[in-house]
């Protein structure tokens, strides 16, 4: 049976069609909408719950870092005084760190300080490193910038350290 355009999606063409059609119309009908539902709109809704959740533990894990500061400024220990140069406790430390596959370069500069690039490196791993650099030989980050490097979790950082 020919349909026009303005029958196509009328009641009475619905009407026109045998019992076999319109159960077939339903059917379909049923399952796109199943396909919609549970193809699309169920993983949306978990993932944007997921990224919730990740929100929701980094804003903790900030705010825990926030809290921190002011404790860990005022008890930093002095530098240890072993006379190795600032290249080689930062290169040393990265391997011991397991950031040597990271280090992508480092520059001497101007009084004493030191550029460091990574790529591609774990942030927790980098913060990590940052701290015991910081603690054990105090090394002081004059500056940082860090950058997500694609897959969760790495990040790119440009970090000019200083020997304090």
């Amino acid at each position: 049976m020919a349909l026009n355009l303005s029958q196509r999606f009328s009641l009475e063409a619905y009407a026109a069609l045998s019992e076999r059609e319109r159960r077939l119309v339903i059917g379909g009908g049923v399952l796109g909408l199943l396909i919609i539902v549970f193809g699309i709109l169920v993983p949306l809704d978990r993932s944007v719950s997921h990224a919730r959740q990740r929100i929701a533990h980094k804003a903790a894990d900030l705010a825990w870092m926030q809290g921190v500061v002011p404790e860990l400024a005022g008890s930093a220990p002095p530098p240890a005084a072993t006379g190795e140069s600032l290249l080689v406790i930062v290169d040393r430390s990265a391997r011991e760190s397991g950031l040597a596959g990271a280090l992508a370069g480092s520059e001497p500069g101007s009084a004493g300080s030191l550029s460091v690039r990574l790529e591609k490196a774990p942030f927790d791993a980098l913060i990590a490193w940052l701290a015991r650099l910081a603690q054990q030989n105090g090394v002081v980050v004059d500056s940082a910038t860090i950058e997500k490097a694609g897959a969760p979790g790495l990040v790119n950082a440009a970090l000019v350290l200083h020997a304090g």
